[in-house]
């Protein structure tokens, strides 16, 4: 369980690299409120990271952070950032559930708790990128659609205190 506790945490700080890198790229683009988004997103990351990283110390082992390679997200268009955020946010999930799988199988079942927090938390996480996706689809090209979108997810807002109980 250590091992594979400590191999998420890499993995959550990688999403947190992921989402810093796409904010770089919107910002580039003057989309200030998906470059919010995708900021707010990688500091979520960061602090699900945390939560590992505190159950782990709570157990009585430290994990040790791997490496993290510099991301590489292609593509151009905000369209393209956004599946490439579901795709790594299915990645998440799948270790999420092959951790669970490995407690299971140990008979860890402190571990459970948190991992059934994570386990409704990829499922929110997934939903809401593909409804942005849906909405990025319909509006294609659209200058007007793609800076509607925009602005609207702009009004996101951190709730890191509210991530972190």
């Amino acid at each position: 369980m250590q091992k594979v506790l400590g191999e998420q945490v890499t993995l959550e700080l990688e999403a947190s690299m992921v989402y810093l890198q796409m904010s770089i790229q919107l910002d580039d683009q003057d989309l200030p409120g998906m470059t919010r988004w995708m900021r707010a997103q990688s500091e979520e990351e960061q602090v699900h990271a945390a939560k590992f990283i505190q159950h782990c110390v709570d157990r009585g082992f430290a994990p040790q952070i791997g490496d993290i390679a510099a991301p590489k997200v292609s593509g151009s268009r905000p369209l393209d950032f956004f599946k490439a955020a579901l795709a790594h946010e299915e990645k998440v999930s799948e270790s999420i559930r092959n951790i669970y799988r490995t407690a299971q199988s140990e008979g860890d079942l402190d571990v459970l708790p948190l991992l059934n927090w994570f386990i409704d938390e990829q499922v929110e996480e997934e939903a809401s990128i593909s409804e942005i996706i849906g909405r990025l689809e319909i509006v294609g090209d659209s200058g007007s659609g793609l800076l509607s979108i925009d602005n609207a997810l702009g009004s996101r807002h951190p709730d890191i205190t509210a991530e972190s109980e």
